[in-house]
């Protein structure tokens, strides 16, 4: 039922010059789980997309693709223009990826994303995360997709070091990499600066960026639970109070994200435990009565109230 995708041919093809086929039989269509609340709840039809979009992006600022916004994008990042030299083609390829991405069909966004070659790495790579942290159920698999993810988004790197949610998207996928991998063990391969680089690049490009806030606050309190306050602080150069002030500015940019607060009442739990319990069924209780706008708010709006039912380490 599953295998992932072919990451390193669309790699192969980006490093070298060889651009994608627009063909969408020559990337497999293969099997990952569905996305398990209905999979047109959440389909931006026609110009739906477009309507909801600044809703629908207001954690990442990415900007809608059109044409004019593509040839932007190139001419910041020189390096991706002999992969896109025909935008009017690739737009409505990264357009319907995305539109795949928010329904929760991640397996065609990542086929979508792939076939527009690299400008349709950030979908992609942002897709096959989210996908393997809420739904891959084996392990090793998600192990596998999360490894890919980061090798596209690092390739990505190379092309666009001035995309800001390339930058993310690398951060991203490695947090939730290490995570999987242990965070222990990332740290010792030097991951944990990796992180922080990326995702702070994409605050200096972007500083409304407020996903970039709530991955560092997750990577902030996933350091400190696992090696400690002081150590992290002196090697890591982690802080509890980096965990707060990450939150509170995800928070300010994007209130009523079901994101913000799910990951914040995380956060809230590992790093300061009972201490923090009320607050973190409020900020449970919050995301859980949120209205989401996509598969990935509904993700973590389900992650609430599951918590609000098992109840146990709230008062």
């Amino acid at each position: 039922m599953h295998l992932t995708f072919d990451w390193h041919g669309a790699l192969r093809r980006a490093r070298h010059g060889v651009k994608e086929s627009a063909d969408a039989s020559v990337v497999p269509r293969l099997a990952w789980k569905r996305f398990p609340y209905g999979d047109r709840v959440y389909r931006y039809g026609g110009t739906a997309l477009l309507t909801n979009w600044c809703r629908l992006h207001r954690a990442d600022r990415e900007p809608y693709p059109t044409v004019d916004n593509l040839l932007e994008l190139l001419r910041a990042n020189p390096a991706l223009e002999p992969h896109a030299d025909d935008p009017r083609a690739l737009v409505p390829m990264v357009e319907e990826a995305w539109r795949s991405f928010h329904a929760g069909d991640f397996a065609d966004a990542v086929e979508r994303g792939l076939l527009a070659g690299p400008v349709g790495f950030v979908v992609a790579t942002r897709a096959a995360t989210v996908y393997a942290a809420h739904l891959e159920e084996d392990p090793v698999r998600r192990l596998s997709i999360l490894r890919e993810a980061v090798e596209s988004a690092a390739a990505l790197l190379r092309l666009a070091p001035n995309w800001a949610n390339a930058w993310y998207a690398h951060g991203a996928a490695l947090v939730r990499y290490s995570q999987h991998l242990s965070v222990v063990k990332a740290l010792s391969q030097g991951l944990g600066s990796k992180v922080r680089d990326s995702l702070h690049r994409a605050l200096q490009l972007e500083p409304g960026h407020a996903g970039a806030h709530v991955v560092l606050g997750v990577y902030n309190a996933e350091v400190i639970d696992k090696v400690g306050g002081v150590v992290g602080a002196l090697t890591y150069g982690v802080r509890k109070e980096a965990v707060v002030d990450h939150f509170e500015a995800a928070r300010a940019l994007h209130p009523q994200s079901s994101v913000v607060l799910a990951e914040h009442a995380r956060a809230a739990l590992m790093v300061l435990g009972g201490a923090q319990s009320g607050h973190a069924h409020a900020l449970c209780a919050e995301a859980a009565a949120s209205q989401p706008v996509d598969a990935l708010e509904r993700l973590h709006m389900e992650w609430a109230l599951g918590e609000l039912e098992a109840g146990p380490e709230y008062p």
